[in-house]
């Protein structure tokens, strides 16, 4: 379906009059969300499967494991990292910004990045993690799948 000058398959605007955007970054000031199964992705961080922390006070290598725990669960429904239309970050320390966001910058693409909000926490569930991301993705119907159990 067409409506007005883009396809309802999915649209990511950065050109709104008047707000700022940055065209090296993958974030999108606004994302239309296409056609398919919306998936709420539980905040994800840097534990392996038996909740050990990848990267001990290592934000960089925490956003990478964290990142890599939401490819899994995405894999698991038949989407990708490209599904993801909405992200937000919580982190701990500040100097660890730049860190996170050249993760994502290595990891999202920089024309189809999805809406991003950052929030600064004084701690996380474990006082080990630096960085948390919550993530929203939409996987078109034809490579949606239920996981096996």
């Amino acid at each position: 379906m067409i409506m007005g000058n883009f396809q309802m398959l999915g649209h990511r605007i950065n050109s709104i009059e008047g707000v700022w955007s940055d065209d090296n970054f993958p974030m999108s000031q606004a994302v239309v969300e296409p056609d398919g199964r919306r998936v709420h992705l539980t905040g994800q961080v840097a534990w392996t499967k038996d909740c050990e922390i990848v990267g001990q006070g290592n934000a960089e290598k925490q956003t990478c494991a964290a990142i890599n725990n939401i490819e899994k669960v995405l894999a698991g429904l038949g989407g990708t990292i490209a599904d993801v239309v909405s992200t937000t970050m919580y982190y701990v320390r500040d100097n660890d910004l730049d860190a996170i966001q050249e993760v994502r910058r290595a990891r999202f693409a920089t024309d189809a990045g999805p809406a991003v909000t950052g929030v600064r926490v004084s701690s996380l569930v474990d006082p080990g993690l630096l960085v948390e991301l919550t993530v929203i993705a939409v996987i078109p119907y034809d490579r949606f799948q239920v996981p096996l159990s």
